[in-house]
């Protein structure tokens, strides 16, 4: 039987069910792990004590992902990551992601207005996806995110924005469940409650020390018509450009950008269905 209480990497119950559901589960954790490792990959004693489970459990859900062409095994190493077919079997979808559609066109104006590399960055599950990065005009850059780089929700500055943009409670619940996967970045749950109340206070997030050395990012929300968190604009200057001043300048910028597309994907939701 499963431990009462056990969840997925996603925060789903993991309960023991015909057919091998809860396997399935598990596997699905496993690769959303490794996905955000990307090319670096992960050993086999991250994987297994990110996701909950003993190292034997581990190896056999991985060996199966490997025979499938799900997962691949590094040459020459001990390192796991994401298997060609996972990017192959992508292409069957060519659906563009409506948040993006609506974004684009703000987020280049905005990097456009200050100078600096904007992303944007959405909700998927337990995690956070770079969907879109654009570069600035300013000789200096940071480029913290790639498109398709994925972190746990609180490690990312747009993460604790996103998290500030929750109620409590569920802010309080992710992170609850992701903490597993802080130490693997440097940080502690109760650093990241200390940062989303911060944020909340401030009504957008910044770190004065990201991730990445020489960024400085600033992120605040975008939220859905209905008021849930979706997704966060970032714009990231280096150290030595950024001063309050211009923390002022791009969370006004950021601010009027996020308030269109909110507005937008209200206007969206409120739109009858056309007919075939």
């Amino acid at each position: 039987m499963t431990p009462h209480g056990r969840r997925d990497i996603a925060g789903a119950p993991l309960v023991d069910r015909p057919g091998g559901t809860q396997s399935i589960q598990r596997a699905v954790a496993v690769l959303r792990i490794l996905a955000t490792a990307r090319e670096a990959g992960l050993g086999l004693t991250d994987i297994s004590k990110q996701a909950e489970l003993t190292r034997p459990t581990t190896h056999r859900i991985l060996s199966v992902l490997i025979s499938e062409g799900i997962v691949e095994r590094r040459q020459g190493s001990q390192r796991y990551l994401i298997g060609e077919q996972v990017s192959l079997l992508a292409l069957s979808r060519r659906t563009r992601d409506h948040l993006l559609d609506i974004v684009n066109p703000h987020l280049q104006a905005a990097v456009g207005e200050l100078g600096d590399t904007g992303f944007l960055t959405r909700i998927v599950g337990l995690e956070t996806v770079c969907i879109a990065r654009q570069l600035g005009s300013y000789p200096s850059q940071a480029l913290t995110w790639d498109v398709g780089e994925r972190r746990p929700l609180g490690v990312s500055n747009a993460g604790i924005a996103i998290l500030s943009g929750m109620q409590t409670d569920a802010a309080r619940e992710v992170i609850s469940k992701n903490r597993s996967r802080f130490p693997r970045y440097g940080l502690s749950t109760e650093a990241i409650f200390g940062e989303v109340a911060m944020a909340r206070s401030k009504g957008f997030a910044s770190r004065a020390i990201s991730l990445i050395p020489g960024a400085s990012p600033v992120s605040v929300t975008i939220r859905s018509s209905d008021g849930v968190a979706r997704g966060a604009l970032t714009i990231t200057p280096t150290g030595r450009r950024r001063s309050p001043q211009h923390t002022e300048e791009i969370v006004a910028c950021l601010r009027r950008h996020a308030t269109a597309v909110e507005l937008e994907l209200n206007n969206t939701a409120t739109l009858p269905p056309q007919r075939q």
